[in-house]
Parts: structure tokens; sequence; C-alpha cells
């Protein structure tokens, strides 16, 4: 496999950040121009915030990000140190922001693993292993989360009603049910017959009109093999660690908006459970979006699933959400890339 360096400095371009910010702020102004109870008062309100609830909330931004580093390095058996695990998880998390969502920075992520000095294998197959664990966490977690809030998931706001209905619901379920069904294709495909996956890709892009990916489909296939080879044979105290990183940096990343609300409003368990839960559900609007790091989607849709916890401080949270778990990246992205080029093409020779 030849990975497409042009490609790929496309993606990792500092000039990118402009694009998701000006998105981002283009809905942020047009939510302050058309909701009438955004006014001046109301981004006062940003104020009003207690400090032990940002203050969680930072520390749970720290603890996902901990958790990645930890994680990414796990997964390498230590081949990264803690200071090249940190360089690649804030330039794969930039790769994320400036790409819509649904693209994600999976290539970008290869890339920088195998300038770090990964072989190419076993590059592909880290990748492949955080993607399988993160979709794992959605499939077996959501389920569980959802039955704790007690069929409070779905925001029922006035705009819901009128614009979508019940095609939330179904949104959520249909993506629940892919995402489910490829998990386990690819958790079939890379720990028990990566010979027979690339066999079955082949046959389907044999059709007629799907010939022309063929070839793609066949290195697609080699990828899965050649990770499946690098995976084989790694005990559980290789495995447990890794999954419970994944648990621990979803978690905390969801657990930080819980924090940011009850900053503003003091919350019932039953409230922080429905509020969890319903960032699950707002991860699958967020992961279709077409727009660089779900820019203008995520500050839409987060007024509407959850309006009713904020009384008041729903604009100014949802500027602070994303201030804490998004704009950091790009920001850290443009400033560490360059850095990172200079450390990798100029100095590891």
């Amino acid at each position: 496999m030849k990975l497409d360096n042009k490609k790929i400095f496309e993606t990792l371009n500092p000039n990118k950040v402009w694009v998701p910010v000006l998105i981002g702020l283009a809905i942020v102004f047009l939510m302050f121009y058309l909701d009438p109870n955004v006014n001046a008062k109301t981004l006062r309100g940003v104020f009003d915030a207690s400090f032990l609830g940002i203050f969680l909330a930072v520390i749970f931004i720290l603890f996902r990000d901990i958790g990645y580093v930890y994680r990414i390095r796990t997964i390498t058996d230590k081949k990264l140190t803690w200071v090249r695990a940190i360089y690649v998880i804030i330039l794969w998390e930039f790769a994320s922001a400036v790409t819509p969502s649904i693209v994600g920075g999976t290539a970008v992520a290869i890339f920088i693993l195998n300038k770090e000095g990964i072989k190419l294998g076993k590059a592909i197959a880290y990748v492949m292993v955080t993607a399988i664990l993160d979709n794992l966490f959605f499939v077996i977690g959501a389920p569980i989360i959802l039955f704790l809030a007690k069929g409070e998931i779905f925001p029922a706001s006035r705009v819901m009603e009128m614009r979508l209905g019940n095609s939330l619901e179904i949104l959520f379920w249909s993506s629940y049910g892919l995402y489910t069904l490829y998990s386990v294709v690819m958790a079939a495909a890379l720990f028990y017959r990566p010979r027979v996956f690339k066999w079955v890709l082949l046959k389907i892009y044999s059709i007629k009109w799907l010939v022309k990916w063929k070839h793609a489909a066949h290195e697609y296939g080699n990828q899965i093999i050649e990770a499946s080879k690098e995976l084989k044979g790694k005990k559980k105290d290789y495995w447990l660690p890794i999954i419970g990183a994944t648990i621990f940096i979803w978690s905390s990343r969801y657990l930080m908006l819980n924090a940011l609300i009850s900053a503003y409003e003091s919350l019932s368990w039953t409230e922080h459970i429905i509020i969890f839960a319903r960032q699950v559900i707002m991860w699958i609007v967020m992961m279709i979006s077409p727009t660089p790091g779900s820019s203008g989607t995520a500050e839409f849709f987060f007024s509407q699933f959850f309006r009713e916890f904020l009384s008041g401080y729903t604009f100014v949270t949802s500027i602070l959400w994303r201030m804490l778990s998004y704009y950091p990246y790009l920001i850290l992205g443009a400033i560490f890339l360059p850095k990172w080029i200079r450390q990798v093409f100029f100095k590891k020779k």
C-alpha cells in the first residue's frame, strides 16, 4: 500500500483552520439573529457559570486527551514516547477537526504513525483497532445507557416535532444498525478471516457497475490482511488496557458536557443520565455532517438536544462546549504541525 502524501498534506493544512471557524461563527451569528431569546443579556450569562462546573469540564477534556495518548502508546507497544504520542494525538485530532466527520482522519493517522517510525502494516493495524474499539463502545454502550435513560433520549422540542418528527429516532436506529454491522464485519475480518473478507470484497466489486473500484477494494483487502498479521497472537494484557482506555476516553468526552451544564443548572442523577444518553444520539447526527468537524451542525443541534436543561443558558453553553471540545484542536494542530514536519522530515534522517 502507498500513502497519497499530496492528499494527506492537503488535509494537514493549517490554512484549513479558517473553514470550520467561519462556518461555526456563521451559524452562531445566525442563531443570534433569529432567536429572540438570544441577546446581550444572554451573552453576559457566560459569567454566571460556577467555577466548579467549568473546572470539572476542563478536567474531563484533559482526561479524554490523556486517555487518547495512553491508548495510542499502549496500542503501539510503547514504540512511541509520551511526547511523540502527544504529537500523534494532536495532529490526529486536528485532521478530524478540518475534515467532515464522515470522512475522519484515518488516512492521516496512518501517515503520521508511519512517519513516527511505525511500519506501515502496523500503522494500519493500530488505526483500525482504534476505529473498531470506538465503534464497539457505541454499539455495546448505547443500549445500556439508553436503557438507563428510561426512554427519554430523543428531544421533544417544537423544532424537532415540526421538522423532523420521528425521523431522528429512525436515523439513530438505522445508523446504529449500520455501525453494528460494520463493527462486526470489520472485527471478523481483522481477527478471524481476513482472506475471506478480501475474497468477498473482490466478488462484490466484480459487479459491472462497481468494477471501477475493484482495484481500491483489492488494496483495502490487502490492508486488512496485513493488519491482521500484525495483531495476531496479542494477549489479554495487551487488549484489556486498550479497552479500558477506550471506555475512559468516551466517558470523559461525554461527562465534559454534563459538567458544563451543571455549571449553570442543578441536575438530578436522572438528568445527568439523560444528558449523557442524548450525546450518544447527537454523536450520530454529527457523524453524518458534511461540514469540517461538524461545524454549524453541532452548534445548531446542541440547542435542540439540551435546551430543556438550560433555562436561558443554552446559547452560551453551546459556545463554551465548542470552545472547550473543538476549537483548541484547531489551534494546537496549526501550532504543532509545522514543528512536527521539521522534526520528521528534516531532523529524522
